[in-house]
C-alpha cells in the first residue's frame, strides 16, 4: 500500500528550521561519506606519487563535470517530486520516478561515448603533459564505463528527499563510500593477495560502489516505497515527464555545471604555475568540497522543503525557511573560515610531501573560505528557484559568479599577481553570487504575483 499524502508532505508543517534541518542532517551524513572517499582517494594516489596525483586533479573537473549535469537532472526530479508530494498526487510520483530512471540511463550511455571519444584532446587542453596523460587514460576509461551506476542513484535517491526521507539515501550513500574506502587501498596496492592495479583499482573501486549504490535505490524507491510505474511507459506520459525534469533540470544542469568548466579554466591557470601547483590546488579543492558540504547540505534540504511548500500553497513557509537557510550561511561561513585560516598548511600536508603543493594548497585555504557566507546565500538562491520552477533566475546567480566574476579575474589577476591573484578572484565570485542570490529572492520570489501564483 502507498502510505496516505498527507504523510509525504510533513516538510509542510512543524518549524520552518526544524523541518530544513531534518533533511539537511542526513544529506550532511552521506555527503560526508562521499567526499571521504574523495578524499582518501586522493591519499592513496598521492602514495603512488607526485605524477599521479597531479593526473587524479586533472580529472577532478572532468569528474565534476559528469556529476554537475546528473546534480542538474537529480534537482528537476526533485522539484517535480517535491511539488506533486505537497500536493498530494502520489500518482504522478510514481510515473516520474520511472521515467527519471530511464532518463538516467541514457544520459549514461552518453557520457560513456562521448568520453571514450575525448579523453587526449580533453586533457591536453587542461595542460596535462604526455606523462600524466598516460595515467589519465588508465583512470578514466575504467570511470567512463561505471557512468550509468553514478547517474541513476544520483537521480532515484532525490525522490526520496522529495518525499521528506534523507535518512534512507543517506545510508544507501554511506554504504556504498564504506565499500568503496575498503576496496581501493586492496585494489590500488594488491593488498590480500589482490592485483595491484594502482589509479585503476582507483576507479574500479569508484565502479563499484557506485554499483551498489544503484540496486540499492531502484529497491528501495520500487519495493518498498512503491513510487516506480511499470505501466506508464507510452511515448507521450513519457514525453510528458522528461519535459517536466528538463524543465528544471536542463537550467539547472546548466547552472551546476557552469562551475566545473569554471573550475577546469582555472586548472589550466594553475598549470601554468607547474604540475606540482596543480597538485596543490586539486588538493585544496578536495578540502573545500568536504569544508562546504554543509552548505550543500543545505541547499540539498531546501529543495523539497521550498518544493513542498509551494505545492501545498503555503508561501509564508517558503519565505522563513529560506531565510533561516541564509542566517544559517552567515554563521557557518565565518566559523568554517576561521577554522581553515590556521589550519590549512597542516591539512595539505597530510596529502602530499611536496612543499609548493603545500604551499599552494594552504594559500587557497587561506584566502577562498572569507566567501562562504556568499557562497551559502547562493546555493540556498539556486535551489528555491528550482523548486519554484524558475531554473533561469539561478542560471543567473550561477553565471554571475563564473562567467562573470570568476574566470575573467583569475585570468586577470593571475597575470598581475600570480597564484594568490587566481584564489582572490575565486573569494570575489563566490561574494558577488551571493548579492546576486540574495537580490533576487527578495525582488522575483517574493513578489506579490509570486504570491497570487501560489496561492491560486
Amino acid at each position: 500500500m502507498i502510505r496516505e499524502p498527507d504523510k509525504r508532505s510533513k516538510l509542510t508543517q512543524g518549524p520552518e528550521g526544524q523541518a530544513i534541518r531534518s533533511m539537511m542532517y542526513p544529506t550532511l551524513l552521506g555527503m560526508i561519506a562521499m567526499v571521504s572517499y574523495n578524499i582518501s582517494d586522493t591519499y592513496f594516489i598521492g602514495q603512488l606519487g607526485a605524477v599521479e596525483l597531479a593526473a587524479v586533479s586533472f580529472t577532478f573537473p572532468v569528474v565534476l563535470i559528469i556529476g554537475s549535469i546528473t546534480v542538474g537532472l537529480a534537482h528537476g526530479t526533485a522539484a517535480v517530486c517535491a511539488r506533486l508530494f505537497g500536493a498530494g498526487n502520489i500518482q504522478d510520483v510514481s510515473r516520474v520516478t520511472a521515467h527519471a530512471i530511464l532518463l538516467g540511463i541514457v544520459v549514461g550511455l552518453v557520457f560513456l561515448v562521448l568520453g571514450l571519444l575525448t579523453i587526449d584532446p580533453l586533457f591536453r587542453l587542461l595542460g596535462a603533459d604526455e606523462e600524466t596523460l598516460g595515467v589519465i587514460r588508465r583512470y578514466m576509461y575504467i570511470y567512463y564505463y561505471g557512468g550509468v551506476f553514478l547517474v541513476v542513484p544520483l537521480i532515484v535517491n532525490p525522490v526520496l528527499r522529495a518525499a521528506g526521507d534523507a535518512k534512507t539515501p543517506s545510508t544507501i550513500v554511506s554504504a556504498a563510500a564504506i565499500l568503496h574506502l575498503v576496496l581501493a587501498p586492496i585494489l590500488i596496492f594488491g593488498w590480500l593477495g589482490a592485483p595491484e592495479l594502482g589509479v585503476e583499482g582507483a576507479a574500479l573501486a569508484t565502479v563499484i560502489g557506485n554499483a551498489v549504490m544503484m540496486v540499492a535505490s531502484i529497491s528501495v524507491v520500487y519495493f518498498r516505497e512503491q513510487l516506480i510505474s511499470l505501466s506508464s511507459f507510452s511515448p507521450h506520459l513519457l514525453l510528458d515527464s522528461w519535459r517536466r525534469i528538463l524543465h528544471v533540470g536542463l537550467p539547472s544542469a546548466a547552472s551546476t555545471v557552469i562551475g566545473p568548466i569554471t573550475a577546469a579554466f582555472i586548472t589550466s591557470q594553475v598549470a601554468q604555475f607547474g604540475r606540482e601547483a596543480v597538485a596543490g590546488y586539486g588538493v585544496a579543492s578536495r578540502v573545500e568540497s568536504l569544508a562546504t558540504l554543509v552548505l550543500m547540505a543545505l541547499s540539498v534540504a531546501v529543495t523539497p522543503f521550498v518544493g513542498q511548500n509551494f505545492g501545498a500553497n503555503k508561501p509564508g513557509r517558503v519565505d522563513g525557511g529560506i531565510r533561516w537557510a541564509e542566517w544559517f550561511s552567515a554563521g557557518y561561513g565565518l566559523a568554517i573560515a576561521s577554522l581553515l585560516a590556521v589550519s590549512g598548511s597542516v591539512i595539505a600536508s597530510a596529502f602530499t610531501d611536496s612543499q609548493v603543493a603545500i604551499d599552494t594548497a594552504s594559500l587557497h585555504l587561506r584566502i577562498v573560505p572569507i566567501s562562504y557566507i556568499g557562497l551559502g546565500i547562493a546555493m540556498t538562491a539556486t535551489s528555491s528557484f528550482n523548486a519554484v520552477g524558475k531554473p533561469m533566475l539561478g542560471l543567473v546567480v550561477s553565471m554571475t559568479r563564473t562567467i562573470l566574476v570568476y574566470a575573467p579575474l583569475a585570468y586577470i589577476f593571475a597575470r598581475i599577481f600570480g597564484l594568490p591573484g587566481i584564489f582572490a578572484a575565486a573569494c570575489a565570485a563566490n561574494l558577488a553570487a551571493g548579492g546576486c542570490g540574495f537580490l533576487l529572492l527578495r525582488r522575483r520570489l517574493f513578489e506579490p504575483r509570486y504570491v497570487r501564483a501560489t496561492t491560486g
